[in-house]
């Protein structure tokens, strides 16, 4: 049989299975994610039903869960069919009174408003930035890992996972080091509702304190500039672009959470599956400047930190000859395109040498692509070369408990002994 037969055979295959996949293949309940990524139910999808109508307890025509590489990829790059702005980009269905405000924060758009807003922020996140900000995450690298050392037991993520983006996120917005820590306890509340040890209920009073906070940041800035991101959102550049009171108030409230989250359960989630995988650990350890580049791709791939995005179709079109109707939602899952056994020699084996490594946790290309992923690269290749350089091993002291979501793939609390080098 040819290879265009067989992709044919296959794709026959799935448009007859879609309609009768078992289901018991629940991607959406928080519960299915108690262990980590359910890989089998993705495995599953991605074979019999790559594009599946999904039940959804908030929608009676539920959702289209997607979850191959290449139609990640294609929902991501068509923001003009597939939108972000139109029912907002995570899972939950908004409620109507939100939507008007939410649609204004830059991760809920559509080109061009999308366009024009990345254009005033992106000044803050260029490559060139990021090298200047080098020599302090070196510095807090060797500062959190020393301490950790030093302390020899605890939980790994508040010792280190937790403490460098926080670090690095206060100094990059001019946060007093002091208030740090009000940045980790909004983003928990924030992304934690789905969780009973996080949920605050109505997240709107976490909201109006992060606004308040950022308001009398922006203020400040304002009257006085430094040299930092929110001096150059909030102050007229050459072209006289500024952001307004509001947008600055949603993208404080987004750069505190992406900032944040993402990389700290990127940087446990690592260091979990280093310990779980001894071998990949002493190969880190016998190497860390040759290697601590392509073990960061291995380890966002590996960890996927944000399982899945939410999109709305803004008219009839298909996906893999699945059609699609004009209002449908449809969830796209990085966690299951990052393990596509089409596109990844051995999906389940953890290879910090893994090269080329197309994984697609920064986003799938397109407009959305992670504004912050040279910064988020660079603290995750220091953190883990600093960790292979002074620490022998790191030891399991009890199990780790993972935060219950759907939508991020996090790790509370993770005790260890931390045995140096």
């Amino acid at each position: 049989m040819s290879e265009i037969d067989s992709r044919d055979s296959r794709d026959t295959r799935d448009k007859r299975d879609s309609a009768d996949c078992a289901p018991d293949l629940d991607v959406y309940n928080p519960d299915s994610y108690a262990d980590g990524i359910p890989h089998a139910t993705f495995a599953e999808l991605r074979r019999r039903a790559p594009v599946y109508r999904h039940d959804d307890p908030q929608r009676p025509d539920g959702f289209w869960a997607v979850t191959r590489h290449a139609d990640v990829v294609t929902v991501s790059r068509n923001p003009e069919i597939f939108s972000s702005n139109e029912r907002l980009s995570l899972l939950d269905e908004p409620a109507d009174e939100v939507l008007l405000t939410q649609r204004l924060m830059m991760l809920n758009m559509d080109p061009p408003e999308h366009s024009r807003l990345r254009n005033i922020v992106n000044k803050g996140f260029t490559p060139r930035t990021t090298l200047t900000l080098g020599d302090k995450v070196r510095e807090a690298c060797d500062r959190i890992v020393g301490a950790a050392v030093d302390k020899g037991e605890g939980d790994f993520v508040s010792m280190c996972a937790a403490e460098l983006p926080l670090v690095v996120i206060a100094d990059l917005m001019g946060v007093p080091q002091d208030d740090r820590h009000k940045l980790f306890e909004w983003s928990n509340k924030l992304v934690g509702d789905a969780d009973p040890d996080l949920s605050v209920g109505d997240p709107g009073g976490v909201e109006m304190e992060m606004f308040g906070y950022a308001d009398a940041l922006g203020a400040a800035r304002r009257a006085c500039p430094a040299d930092d991101i929110v001096s150059k959102l909030v102050c007229p550049d050459r072209d006289g672009q500024e952001l307004t009171a509001l947008e600055f108030d949603l993208f404080f409230m987004l750069l505190a959470v992406a900032g944040n989250e993402t990389t700290r359960n990127a940087i446990s989630g690592g260091m979990l599956a280093l310990i779980e995988n001894p071998e990949q650990w002493e190969r880190l350890r016998a190497d860390p400047a040759g290697l601590a580049a392509t073990a960061a791709d291995e380890i966002v791939r590996w960890v996927s930190p944000v399982n899945a995005f939410r999109r709305t179709a803004m008219r009839d079109t298909e996906l893999s000859g699945q059609p699609i109707a004009a209002g449908d939602k449809v969830v796209v899952y990085y966690a299951s395109a990052n393990h596509d056994e089409d596109v990844f020699v051995d999906p389940y084996r953890l290879d910090i040498g893994r090269d080329p490594n197309p994984m697609l946790g920064f986003g799938g290309g397109g407009p959305h692509f992670c504004l912050g992923r040279h910064l988020a690269k660079l603290e995750l290749e220091v953190m883990f070369r600093t960790l292979a350089e002074r620490v022998e091993r790191v030891e399991l002291l009890g199990p780790a408990r993972r935060m219950r979501s759907n939508f991020l793939n996090g790790i509370k609390d993770m005790p260890v002994r931390i045995v140096p080098a």
